[in-house]
């Protein structure tokens, strides 16, 4: 366990943001969080045996909430915050938190973000993957392929007592060079007693700059991708999903991180 009264004083004393003590989690949190974590990465691995042009969305939804509960699991996004499903499943220019729905079926040529989490025992695990329907062209097999790149980038470069914004600054950069833009309003955050938690993930940003990381703080990473314009707008219909401003294609994917004591670890993928 580190000494967080200590670690704090040392970074405060040289001008540095620090994490709150309550961002810190304990070893036997850190243990619910993992177990949390693998029952969220086997609800995603349900969804990928069972992902196919022809089913729909509200398809999807069904396998995560059986699966969720048959592994004992509650599905985090069911009724949180008035959202009416237990997972979102954003299509093509829906960037996050589309709403399933059995009207939508997909169809060969489209991409799909699953975004799914999981209360086990009172402990949160948090991830999305991309998925490719049928047969797609070489522009959204390349938008998919550069946003699990990035992501697994900023992971691979993640360590203790680095920066917040490395992480955001690694990903940009990247998806930049390939020609694509990240949504600037939407991030990652602290995960692992609640849903949402401090600190807010950016996807961009300065490197060496933003909070110390220490030993013991949970976050997702969750880089949103898109084809076009990185400008996004809110569905007035319904309040939650989030569209690209010019149609082109958004992708994402999201690991539940530790930040470990020597290492950074995936909790859920």
């Amino acid at each position: 366990m580190i000494n967080f009264e200590e670690l704090e004083a040392k970074y405060k004393k040289l001008g540095v943001q620090t994490p709150t003590k309550d961002m810190i989690k304990t070893p036997e949190e850190i243990e619910g969080i993992r177990e949390a974590g693998r029952i969220n990465t086997l609800v995603l691995d349900e969804v990928a045996k069972h992902i196919r042009p022809g089913i729909t969305t509200e398809d999807i939804n069904t396998i995560v909430h059986n699966k969720t509960l048959e592994l004992g699991g509650i599905p985090a996004p069911l009724n949180y915050e008035g959202f009416p499903k237990s997972v979102c499943t954003s299509v093509n220019d829906a960037v996050c938190h589309g709403i399933p729905d059995k009207h939508q079926v997909l169809k060969s040529g489209d991409i799909i973000n699953v975004d799914c989490t999981t209360i086990y025992n009172g402990y949160y695990g948090d991830a999305s993957r991309m998925f490719l329907i049928g047969e797609c062209d070489e522009i959204s097999k390349d938008l998919v392929k550069v946003t699990k790149e990035a992501l697994d980038l900023a992971f691979n470069t993640l360590k203790p007592y680095s920066r917040l914004r490395n992480i955001g600054y690694v990903i940009e950069k990247y998806v930049k060079e390939h020609g694509y833009t990240v949504v600037h309003e939407i991030g990652g955050h602290g995960v692992g007693k609640e849903f949402h938690e401090d600190p807010f993930v950016y996807h961009y940003g300065k490197k060496d700059t933003g909070m110390v990381l220490f030993p013991g703080m949970v976050i997702t990473i969750e880089p949103m991708v898109n084809e076009g314009s990185r400008h996004v707008f809110l569905d007035a219909s319904n309040n939650w999903t989030i569209y690209t401003d010019d149609g082109g294609y958004s992708a994402q994917w999201e690991y539940t991180i530790l930040i470990g004591e020597d290492k950074c670890e995936i909790l859920s993928h």
